[in-house]
């Protein structure tokens, strides 16, 4: 993922945003901000044959204290029009194998419980639920739940 897929990126994103179970952000970031926030060696891209961004995965790790410095927490975006095309498990895999090469011993992220989709494919993707933080945040008002989600690399010791 790089400066040239930027538009693409933040459009499914906002996509994403707009759908209302996907983050609770508001509004995509500009793309300097979205670029500073995530590592750069666990993010990319998936494209169609004729280039288009059909979907993308980041992390950023999760604390900067070195007990932590195998953890990072993710996001997976997929255009609504791509989605049960294999599209979500080919982006997490190519996560899972960028982190688990860097030493990276856990993959962890929070989804909506109404996010059926995301939570399904995480699942299959080997991740676990941890349990409910209930009415964490509030999202245009409404108090929601996060389901946390985890994965721990077997090949990480």
């Amino acid at each position: 993922m790089g400066p040239e897929h930027a538009d693409e990126v933040l459009r499914i994103y906002r996509l994403g945003i707009d759908e209302g179970d996907a983050t609770f952000e508001t509004r995509a970031p500009t793309w300097e901000q979205f670029d500073a926030a995530r590592l750069p060696q666990h993010r990319c891209v998936a494209v169609d044959e004729a280039g288009k961004v059909l979907g993308w995965v980041a992390a950023v790790p999760v604390s900067d204290r070195c007990a932590y410095a195998g953890v990072v927490e993710h996001s997976v975006y997929v255009c609504p029009g791509a989605r049960g095309r294999g599209v979500g498990s080919a982006l997490l895999r190519a996560l899972i194998d960028s982190t688990e090469a860097a030493g990276v011993w856990t993959i962890q992220s929070g989804v909506f419980p109404e996010n059926a989709g995301s939570l399904a494919l995480h699942r299959k993707a080997g991740f676990r639920v941890i349990g409910t933080r209930e009415r964490i945040g509030r999202h245009h008002g409404v108090w929601r739940d996060v389901v946390l989600i985890e994965r721990r690399s077997p090949a990480v010791e």
